[in-house]
């Protein structure tokens, strides 16, 4: 990348194409990689200078939703309110390479909770997805203000979704993909109304990044993250119940298969779960009332 250029979700690179049977043939042309790079994330308040919670690999594209909704999801800020700026850093020690790889969320208070320390020793080569599974249900809920499924919010008490908009979010979100279509190499997240139109839809390399940037996204503008549908591409992961629960989403649905810890906790947090979201089928895990079963 050359000096003071922001990294885009796409990297062209030149490849050799081979096919096979009667007509082989090795075919030399330029093809597209979904962009792969760190993020820095660093946190700051009055009183304290900036330092680093976290790192991911993630595509560069939304940084700072991105920040925003991790912190978010990890219960340091609540709305936007406790925001003073989010920027790319400009710190002098940072090569021009990496000045778009490293954003500074600056608080206007302390923060309500301070970022896990699961984080804190994270380098780019050892980065993980998300809340790590020892980490306890418990946890979890108490970092929601939960206290179990008799305390979540009763926003959604009466959501009721029918079968033919949950089986046709994969398709909205995919057509949303507009990277995904170049490289096919991007997981997607988005957040629907109950007919199944997306209010915001974003594109990573991880999962678990595309919903801290649909969540960022909103906190950003001032509003909710608090949604009746969010579908994701791939499986439902713990880190990913974690985030739905925390930004109070009504219904989760992917299009594959959610982890037993996953569907753990979001029994206990009182968040309906759809996987195998495809060919007019799906299960239900948790909630089904929402689903009408």
């Amino acid at each position: 990348m050359s000096p003071n250029r922001r990294p885009g979700p796409s990297t062209r690179v030149r490849v050799h194409e081979v096919v096979t049977g009667p007509e082989g043939a090795v075919r030399r042309h330029e093809d597209r990689l979904a962009t792969e790079e760190p993020l820095e994330i660093r946190l700051s308040w009055p009183g304290r200078p900036a330092e680093r919670v976290a790192v991911t690999m993630r595509t560069p594209g939304h940084d700072f939703e991105l920040a925003t909704g991790f912190l978010y999801a990890e219960g340091v800020l609540a709305s936007a309110d406790d925001l003073r700026t989010v920027a790319y850093c400009t710190d002098v020690a940072l090569s021009p390479e990496q000045e778009f790889n490293v954003v500074t969320v600056e608080l206007a208070r302390p923060p309500r909770r301070a970022p896990a320390q699961r984080y804190a020793g994270l380098s780019a080569a050892s980065s993980a997805c998300g809340v790590c599974g020892t980490e306890s249900i418990d946890d979890v809920l108490a970092l929601c203000d939960l206290g179990g499924a008799d305390g979540r919010s009763e926003r959604w008490a009466g959501l009721r979704v029918r079968p033919e908009v949950l089986l046709g979010l994969p398709d909205r979100l995919r057509a949303e993909q507009r990277v995904f279509e170049s490289t096919g190499g991007l997981h997607a997240a988005g957040l629907f109304d109950e007919t199944g139109t997306p209010s915001v839809v974003r594109e990573d390399i991880g999962r678990h990044n595309a919903v801290d940037k649909v969540v960022g996204s909103r906190v950003l503008a001032g509003a909710s993250p608090a949604a009746p549908l969010l579908c994701v591409s791939g499986r439902i992961g713990f880190e990913i119940v974690q985030k739905a629960v925390v930004a109070d989403v009504g219904v989760l649905a992917a299009v594959g298969a959610p982890s037993s810890l996953a569907v753990h906790l979001a029994t206990g947090a009182g968040l309906c779960t759809a996987g195998f979201v495809r060919n007019h089928r799906y299960v239900v895990y948790s909630a089904p009332e929402r689903l009408g079963v």
